[in-house]
C-alpha cells in the first residue's frame, strides 16, 4: 500500500529499510525524502517503523 503519494513510497519500501538497518523516522525520512511536501504520511510510517522493529526484536527474543 503507498504511505507517500507524494513521493510514491510504500510500506514495503519502509520496512524493507528497516529490514536493512534503518531504526528511526529520521533516517526514513532522509532515505526517501519522505513527509517533505505534504507531511501526511509522517504517522503511518512512525507506525510501521515501530511495528517492524518490534518483530525483529520478537524474533530475536524467540531465537535466544
Amino acid at each position: 500500500m503507498y504511505v507517500c503519494l507524494c513521493r510514491g513510497i510504500t510500506d514495503q519500501d519502509i520496512k524493507e529499510a528497516v529490514a536493512n538497518g534503518a531504526d528511526s523516522y529520521r533516517e526514513i525520512r532522509d532515505m526517501f525524502d519522505l513527509g517533505t511536501c505534504c507531511g501526511r504520511c509522517a504517522p503511518e510510517t512512525r507506525a510501521i517503523i515501530s511495528d517492524e522493529i518490534a518483530q525483529i526484536a520478537s524474533r530475536l527474543a524467540v531465537a535466544a
